[in-house]
């Protein structure tokens, strides 16, 4: 039986390329921090603001561009 620290010390804690991407152009376009979850199908974006996202609405072509995914985008406020 593995113990807690033996099965951290093998988990990669790195930030997926896609989530970096992303957080990364939305705080250089718009001065905001956003939440980013990485699943199967899609990317949800979360945002603090429905000013924000409305406004990430109009740049979701961008922002997969940026990510460089072929994932649907989703878009959420809270």
């Amino acid at each position: 039986m593995n113990s807690l620290h033996d099965l951290l010390l093998k988990r990669d804690f790195d930030m997926p390329p896609e989530v970096a991407a992303i957080k990364q152009y939305v705080h250089s376009e718009f001065n905001a921090d956003v939440s980013v979850q990485l699943r199967e199908k899609d990317i949800i974006i979360s945002g603090r603001s429905s000013a924000l996202i409305g406004s990430l609405r109009l740049h979701l072509q961008q922002l997969q561009k940026a990510a460089k995914t072929d994932k649907k985008l989703v878009l959420r406020v809270g």
